[in-house]
């Protein structure tokens, strides 16, 4: 009985310490952390000075702290767009990352903003530089393209839809490029018929993509590969009529001889 009531006491002791210790540590952490002791305008004042000179980490946790302090106030919007801005301006994958949470953060919080537009721009160019070549997953381009298609939806009438469209006119050509590539890529190993789809969905789908006379070419190949010689042939006409100057029209008759 006698342990039991020591090893109860011992552990009240312990507790008891621990948490004077943690009480202790968070004293002395706010007293050596100047930037604590500064207020929500003071700690914005300072962030916006290093961001200028772009020295974005060190400007961060002065933005942090400013936000932190007043979340609700107009310093304490503009220090969380801030925060999200220096990410984005240090760049890096990971930083677009970081960015695009801090712009989804500040858009969900205030959606009547006045920087509401840019945020949803934000988001988007976040995606956008994150973007992979055409050989590789699109799951990134087509959430850029969406979100650059949400600030047109929502934001009309911004001053960042110009851009927003030509974003997307980029982010397409990146799509239509990777449609390309998976399409030579059925074509090269057995499967014509799921190239003539892509190809023929990039004509369709992507009026504005610039090497058409290329997909025309590969249709081509890939129609005769598929054993329909009339639609091939019909497919290599459009390419001289077209585009006579395709440097893809000299291996038209090669072809042409192959098919029959």
């Amino acid at each position: 009985m006698k342990i039991r009531i020591w090893r109860a006491r011992f552990g009240a002791l312990a507790f008891l310490a621990a948490v004077a210790l943690l009480g202790a540590s968070c004293r002395t952490t706010a007293a050596e952390d100047p930037i604590l002791r500064l207020s929500a305008e003071e700690s914005l004042t300072q962030g916006k000075e290093l961001l200028a000179q772009k020295k974005f980490s060190r400007a961060r946790p002065y933005l942090s702290h400013a936000f932190e302090v007043e979340p609700n106030s107009v310093g304490g919007r503009e220090a969380l767009l801030l925060v999200a801005d220096s990410h984005f301006f240090e760049r890096g994958n990971t930083n677009f990352i970081q960015a695009e949470a801090k712009y989804r953060d500040f858009l969900n919080r205030f959606p009547t903003s006045a920087q509401a537009a840019y945020a949803q721009f934000q988001i988007a160019n976040s995606l956008a530089e994150r973007i992979e070549r055409p050989d590789r997953d699109q799951g990134t381009t087509r959430k850029a393209l969406a979100s650059y298609q949400d600030l047109l939806r929502l934001f009309p009438t911004s001053e960042y839809a110009a851009q927003a469209r030509e974003k997307i006119s980029t982010v397409r050509l990146n799509l239509a490029e990777h449609e390309f590539v998976v399409g030579r890529f059925y074509l090269r190993f057995g499967a014509p018929k799921a190239a003539v789809g892509r190809f023929e969905a990039i004509l369709k789908d992507y009026p504005e993509y610039l090497d058409k006379d290329k997909v025309i070419y590969h249709l081509g190949l890939a129609l005769t590969a598929n054993e329909e010689p009339d639609a091939a042939q019909k497919a290599f006409e459009r390419l001289r009529t077209e585009y006579p100057q395709s440097r893809y029209l000299e291996e038209v008759p090669k072809q042409r001889e192959v098919a029959r």
